[in-house]
């Protein structure tokens, strides 16, 4: 059993910035992270670029310096990689959390794979990144459906099906394109999102228009097969050849998570979490949400730029209480 005065899960922005402000406040914190450092933007598209600027990516007081206005994933996780080691932040990696359980103390008891910690504040920082929504339908299981896209060189040559119309969507639709892939796009909504990249926006649409890559509108998956998947469109069911199915529609909060930890879940569309506005503590007693997990289903909501300040919520709620 190892005892620490305060937990965190995530080691994302969040979860590294409520450690950053832990430090500095002399308290006794691990952070528990099942994957790796900046576990979510690690699994990024290789070649992605943030719509962010790299002034509205720091956290820490650390400074981020790119080549461009608009930073990659390789210049992030190197940049987060150096907030790590400047800090030297206590991070346990490969520790997944299976169970948390309230202690007659009034502590936490939280388990992960063979470690055990006890604490009494418990920092919830866990995105929204590995839970895809899924599209139900049948042949969702078979191997050429991917839900997270890595990079173009394995579609070359290939018939892909790409699913969406907001920014993911489309970079991976142009992108796949220009290697060599055969796209065709299926979007649910009548257009693109309107708030797309502003430099990506008008090169899906010409690339449209123009016929290089075909766009389904009003229109969504029906079944898909080893050889071919089935569209309704507004003009009927219609089959298309396919070799991979590229799902970009879009991640969730992990909820099964979040209710094994007793958290409240509102019964609203956007499905958010219960928590305090003033400390951001949830319906469990020292027990508080950082970063996008906040938002539920509205996962364009929070970002990096605008979390940063939280972990100063928290941690002074959690110092205050300390007295």
């Amino acid at each position: 059993m190892i005892s620490k005065e305060v937990v965190i899960i995530g080691a994302g922005p969040s979860g590294i910035n409520c450690a950053i402000e832990a430090s500095k406040k002399n308290l006794d914190y691990v952070v528990l992270e099942k994957g790796v450092l900046v576990n979510s933007l690690f699994n990024f598209p290789s070649n992605m670029q943030f719509f962010s600027t790299s002034m509205n990516l720091e956290i820490g007081n650390i400074p981020f310096i790119s080549h461009s206005d608009k930073p990659t994933r390789q210049e992030a996780l190197e940049y987060y990689r150096r907030v790590y080691e400047f800090y030297n932040l206590n991070i346990a990696f490969r520790r997944s959390v299976v169970d948390v359980q309230m202690q007659q103390d009034g502590q936490y008891l939280v388990e992960c794979g063979f470690e055990k910690y006890k604490t009494k504040y418990l920092i919830v920082a866990t995105g929204f990144y590995d839970k895809p929504n899924l599209l139900n339908i049948p042949g969702e299981n078979l191997s050429k459906v991917k839900h997270y896209y890595d990079e173009a060189h394995h579609y070359i040559g290939q018939k892909i099906v790409v699913i969406g119309g907001a920014n993911s969507a489309c970079d991976v639709a142009l992108e796949t394109w220009q290697k060599g892939a055969d796209v065709t796009m299926v979007v649910r909504q009548s257009q693109l999102y309107e708030k797309v990249k502003y430099w990506i926006l008008p090169n899906i649409q010409n690339r449209i228009k123009e016929g290089s890559i075909r766009a389904y509108f009003s229109s969504e998956l029906r079944e898909i097969r080893k050889e071919f998947v089935t569209i309704k469109t507004p003009l009927g069911l219609k089959q298309i050849e396919n070799d991979y199915v590229l799902a970009m529609t879009g991640y969730q909060p992990d909820y099964a998570f979040l209710k094994k930890l007793g958290i409240k879940i509102q019964e609203d569309k956007k499905r958010t979490p219960a928590y305090s506005e003033s400390t951001l503590e949830t319906n469990q007693k020292n027990m508080f949400l950082a970063g996008t997990v906040l938002g539920g289903l509205h996962t364009s909501k929070y970002f990096i730029e605008n979390t940063r300040d939280q972990a100063k919520t928290i941690l002074s709620a959690i110092t205050k209480r300390r007295i």
